[in-house]
């Protein structure tokens, strides 16, 4: 096994997750702890996805079987965070108004999916990330 195929989905992670959390503190103007995890430019998932599709485009091809299954799941995963994980936090959001001065309520969590503009940053991440993957290690 080419160990590219491995590292690249842990790089994108472990290099999209800092930047996430460095943009979300600049703009709310404090360390943003609370807001890691789901949501926030840019999109992690986005960027895992198409740096892997990248890979594979860029040591089989686009004609590869293994490309289509990635173009695939990179459609499925944004259209989960755009559209079903937004819904989640407006029901969280409802749910959490329903509740209020409900002293055993446990707040849900409101920020859920991404807008257009972090997936469109998580692609552009994923994409330059699975660049420098494949320059790195080469062919394979």
């Amino acid at each position: 096994m080419d160990i590219a195929y491995l590292v690249t989905p842990l790089i994108t992670w472990v290099t999209v997750g800092p930047i996430k959390f460095l943009i979300n503190s600049v703009k709310a103007r404090k360390w943003a702890f609370n807001l890691v995890g789901n949501g926030g430019f840019p999109s992690n998932h986005s960027a895992v996805v198409s740096s892997m599709a990248t890979l594979i485009a860029l040591r089989e091809g686009i004609g590869h079987p293994a490309f289509g299954v990635a173009v695939t799941l990179c459609f499925i995963v944004i259209i989960d965070a755009n559209s079903l994980r937004q819904h989640v936090g407006k029901q969280a959001a409802a749910i959490n108004r329903l509740a209020e001065g409900n002293d055993k309520h446990k707040w849900l969590r409101e920020r859920m999916g991404h807008t257009l503009v972090e997936i469109a940053g998580g692609l552009c991440t994923g994409i330059a990330i699975g660049h420098i993957v494949h320059a790195i290690f080469g062919r394979g």
